[in-house]
């Protein structure tokens, strides 16, 4: 199988995508810039949602649903949020179909013109703040702690699968507030719980941080994220929580009567994460031999292939030990596969769980049964160890926990190492097309510098770093001076 894919040192970028088509994650749809999420893939969105979705719920949020479709005067109503979406919006002008009467098949019915176009959504704080206002009239209507899990349109021409696609899945939370203490505490819990996701399951090193202006969502006051870094140097953005203050709620007169009967406008965040994710995964974990799975929300954590011979009583044996671990292992919460197809040798399937990234895989055999042993390999490290039968489930278990913090350290050992201080233009530059990865370098604070940088470099800010050291020290590209490093990266 490995001999199939591209090395990363060969293409990083065609490697990517051997993994997702290859692997069995996601394939190309015929609608352009659109995939289809296979199976596994989706297993492992699901897996990531649940735990996404429980950690919402203890934080006492509550999932909804709301429309699709966004009336484009709506996006009008808040200036800086229009802009920022104004070229990624799929617009809806029509709504019905009639067969043509010259044979040209279906066509658009031009006496079905809506009288107002409809957006398809890009993200919904318009739809949901219009929705709000009829939610709140008092300090008892709050805080509201919404989340939706839904997909979203964002019209983006040149696509890779799940890192940026036409449409894709994600959660959105939107939230509203009595004060701005509440929401933007509320901004950062959300931060903290992606942080810990990504860490804690994806077994990803994050570093929390605020954006710049520049960079900010688009209609928010503030917005904080969490970046990681990639195997080739480059960093994606795995989150965001933003602060959005009163702007949609001014923007959707949403107000309301405080304790003293004062009418206040209310105080609003959003934040969300994506599928995103998945190539996150994909990038952060994987070889050449194919994904890596983290044990926590990998789809099958467990794999038993049978090794048979003629011998029928034998294959009975195998089969009822394998049943027996089987049921052993799901009793602990694992997930487990024993897979006895006729139609695929053992060595076919060693490559193809090994493809998928499956974290441990049983072989058993009959001389094993003899031995009272099995062999177990684990992904993450390619080592095979021959184990007794005798507290075998107890063994994997462990072994999970410990390919999951073993992937992490991993990371984080790579990210920590890829992080370089640098003080003048010239080592800006050399890192950044030598090294890559974060470069903590200082910034004079001005949207033109950074425009300036991103223009000679393709390089943006990823983040100011929270709880940043303040650090006296002169900008990189003007001399001008800064008070603090901040991180600079080429960035999917």
């Amino acid at each position: 199988m490995a001999d199939n894919l591209t090395s990363r040192k060969q293409d990083y970028s065609q490697w990517y995508n051997d993994l997702v088509l290859k692997g069995g994650l996601a394939e190309h749809s015929d609608v352009r810039g659109c995939m289809v999420i296979k199976p596994y893939g989706f297993a492992l969105w699901e897996n990531m949602r649940d735990v996404l979705d429980k950690m919402f719920k203890e934080t006492g949020h509550q999932n909804a649903y709301f429309p699709l479709f966004i009336p484009k005067s709506y996006l009008s109503k808040e200036a800086s949020h229009v802009e920022g979406f104004a070229k990624e919006c799929a617009v809806v002008t029509h709504y019905r179909l009639k067969n043509d009467p010259n044979g040209g098949g279906v066509i658009v019915d031009p006496e079905a013109k809506l009288e107002e176009e409809l957006i398809v959504r890009p993200t919904s704080e318009t739809i949901i703040w219009s929705t709000y206002k009829g939610w709140i009239q008092s300090y008892r209507d709050l805080p509201i702690l919404v989340n939706q899990w839904a997909n979203v349109v964002r019209w983006e021409m040149r696509t890779r699968l799940f890192l940026r696609t036409a449409e894709f899945l994600w959660q959105e939370g939107h939230t509203a507030h009595a004060t701005k203490e509440e929401a933007i505490a509320e901004t950062v819990q959300m931060l903290d719980v992606y942080a810990q996701f990504a860490e804690e399951y994806m077994a990803l090193p994050v570093i929390k941080g605020v954006k710049t202006a520049n960079e900010r969502f688009a209609g928010a006051e503030d917005t904080y994220c969490i970046e990681a870094l990639m195997q080739d140097g480059k960093a994606l953005q795995a989150g965001t929580s933003h602060f959005l203050g009163q702007n949609f709620a001014k923007a959707f007169d949403v107000k309301f009567a405080d304790k003293n009967n004062n009418i206040e406008y209310v105080w609003a965040t959003s934040w969300g994460v994506s599928t995103r994710l998945i190539g996150a995964l994909i990038m952060a974990h994987s070889d050449d031999e194919g994904l890596v799975m983290p044990p926590r929300i990998a789809p099958l954590q467990v794999v038993i292939v049978p090794i048979y011979n003629k011998d029928a009583e034998a294959r009975q044996k195998i089969d009822d030990k394998a049943a027996q671990l089987v049921k052993e292992l799901r009793a602990k919460g694992i997930r487990v596969k024993f897979d006895n197809d006729d139609t695929t040798r053992p060595g076919w399937k060693f490559a193809e769980y090994e493809l998928r990234g499956v974290p441990v895989r049983i072989a058993l055999g009959a001389r094993d049964l003899e031995n009272n042993v099995a062999e177990v390999a684990r992904r993450d490290e390619k080592t095979k160890t021959s184990t007794s039968l005798d507290g075998l489930t107890d063994y994997v278990s462990n072994l999970l926990e410990e390919i999951q913090q073993n992937m992490y350290n991993k990371a984080l050992t790579f990210r920590n190492e890829s992080i370089t201080k640098v003080d003048s233009w010239e080592e800006f530059v050399s890192t950044l097309d030598g090294k890559g990865g974060f470069v903590a370098a200082h910034w004079d604070g001005t949207a033109e510098t950074e425009d300036k940088i991103k223009e000679m470099t393709k390089a943006t800010i990823r983040c100011i770093p929270l709880n940043n050291e303040q650090e006296a020290g002169k900008c990189v590209l003007t001399g001008n001076p800064s008070t603090q490093r901040v991180l600079f990266a080429r960035a999917y």
